[in-house]
């Protein structure tokens, strides 16, 4: 299944969240909401706020960044 990260720009969690999965390996698709803001309803129906990053990663949502892989 593949990964999604929902990030905004400026945002230090959204690239320690990418950079973290870089660092396992995984492939994955980065929306950025800054650019995209159609898709903020898709964000806000998978986490019930607009809180970043979230990934979604084999069916499992994530809300933040803690650290770690």
């Amino acid at each position: 299944m593949a990964v999604k990260i929902y990030t905004k720009e400026g945002c230090p969690y959204c690239a320690q969240a990418m950079r973290s999965l870089n660092e396992r390996g995984v492939e994955f698709e980065e929306i950025n909401l800054t650019q995209h803001k159609d898709r903020i309803d898709e964000l806000i129906s998978l986490s019930g706020g607009r809180k970043v990053p979230v990934t979604v990663e084999d069916g499992h949502v994530q809300v933040g960044f803690q650290g770690g892989g």
